[in-house]
């Protein structure tokens, strides 16, 4: 199975340990981690941990996480990805450089995993979940067609979960 995703600007590929600098550089960046990891600057060796992970899930079950690039310039504008939620299924996860914030990045690459999910992978549901004060990702669930189900109580403040069904 080809795991690299394309959209009509952007290139999703799987996170390898070639990446972990650049990861770190991006996730530990305070405008980035704010509603990541509950806050949470991550060590190298969590970060080649969640890559670790990844390539696993890729390896057994077509899923992980994603550096997204712009098509025509290497530099990383982000990652998207799906993950376990708990016992609930599967969420899509993504985060964004702020250069590359207002641009509908997020929003393309989420929803190029969301249709893998959903499409080749077949799921009956993807789930997300957010920060209720990020205005910025709800906007993103929204327009993916996701619909809220529940709120619950995070680390950081309340968290709406959404779902999209097939």
């Amino acid at each position: 199975m080809n795991d690299v995703l394309a959209t009509e600007r952007l290139v999703l590929r799987p996170v390898r340990p070639g990446d972990l600098a650049e990861l770190r550089a991006h996730w530990t960046a305070p405008d980035v981690r704010r509603f990541l990891f509950d806050g949470a600057v991550l060590s190298s060796e969590e970060i080649a941990e969640i890559i670790k992970s990844s390539e696993q899930d890729f390896a057994t079950s077509g899923y992980g996480l994603w550096t997204v690039r712009r098509r025509e310039v290497a530099e990383l504008v982000g990652t998207a990805g799906l993950r376990p939620l708990e016992e609930l299924g599967l969420e899509v996860v993504y985060s964004l450089a702020p250069t590359a914030w207002g641009q509908g990045y997020a929003t393309e690459a989420a929803r190029a995993v969301l249709d893998h999910a959903l499409t080749t992978l077949g799921l009956p549901e993807v789930l997300a979940e957010v920060d209720e004060d990020n205005t910025a990702s709800v906007a993103v669930v929204e327009r993916l067609g996701m619909t809220p189900f529940e709120t619950v109580e995070g680390l950081l403040g309340p968290m709406v979960r959404y779902r999209r069904t097939r």
